[in-house]
């Protein structure tokens, strides 16, 4: 529903999907702990089975196994383990829930994630961001779906609502560009083990911006931040990192 009515609302087509999927594929095609390392092209992506209309197979993430972990302490024990020079800090951590949403919410527009705008907007206040284009470097989002990434670019303040297709295009999105958004290549090439997705997203975040990532390194990131949504879309968790002073 949020994919057709992003149709109707802002002209988006399947193609537009599609580029979220490339993107992502391509990206995790240099990632050694990625699900599926393959490239995959608009013209594939575009004649797959469909799944759930306009959702073709590469238009959702796949249920797989796996495990991440995390060691979370305090700066002054960070300082004397092996990353003593180079330990993460975590800016802001936020969740939001809207447990109604979309059943019991009759003028609910199917545009938006309003939990993700609410823990974004938590999260940028805890950490001092007024400008998230400008100020995050890099983004590991919810891509369970390619629509999902779309609307989330757009929750999070990356780009103007409706205008994610576009700066999808013009590579705004890329590993390489502007915000980097999924350079591990995203659920679309990790498969989705849902209970350590949270938890990979956030040590890519923290290996990019010590400069070690195992796949597509971004340029020079200082900030990074973490999206993960769940449930029917009713629950968000935003949490931004960055390099310690």
């Amino acid at each position: 529903m949020a994919a057709t009515r992003a149709f109707h609302e802002w002209g988006w087509t399947k193609e537009d999907l599609a580029r979220v999927a490339a993107k992502n594929h391509d990206n995790g095609s240099d990632h050694p702990k990625a699900h599926f390392r393959n490239k995959v092209s608009i013209e594939q992506i575009m004649k797959a089975p469909m799944i759930a209309d306009p959702l073709g197979r590469f238009d959702c993430c796949a249920m797989s196994d796996g495990a991440a972990a995390l060691i979370i302490t305090r700066p002054e024990l960070a300082e004397s383990y092996a990353h003593a020079d180079d330990y993460v800090i975590v800016k802001a951590n936020a969740i939001s829930v809207y447990t109604t949403t979309p059943w019991y919410w009759p003028q609910y527009g199917f545009t938006e994630f309003p939990s993700t705008k609410t823990a974004a907007e938590m999260a940028y206040k805890e950490a001092g961001i007024t400008n998230p284009r400008k100020e995050v470097d890099l983004a590991e989002v919810h891509d369970c779906f390619t629509i999902t990434e779309l609307l989330n670019c757009q929750d999070l303040r990356f780009c103007e609502q409706g205008a994610a297709a576009e700066e999808l295009k013009d590579g705004t999105f890329n590993w390489d560009g502007e915000v980097a958004v999924n350079p591990s290549g995203g659920l679309k090439s990790f498969g989705h083990p849902i209970g350590s997705t949270g938890c990979r997203m956030l040590t890519e975040v923290t290996k990019q911006l010590q400069g070690r990532a195992e796949g597509r390194q971004v340029q020079d990131a200082k900030i990074g931040l973490g999206h993960n949504l769940g449930g029917a879309y009713s629950v968000c968790s935003v949490s931004i990192l960055g390099m310690h002073d």
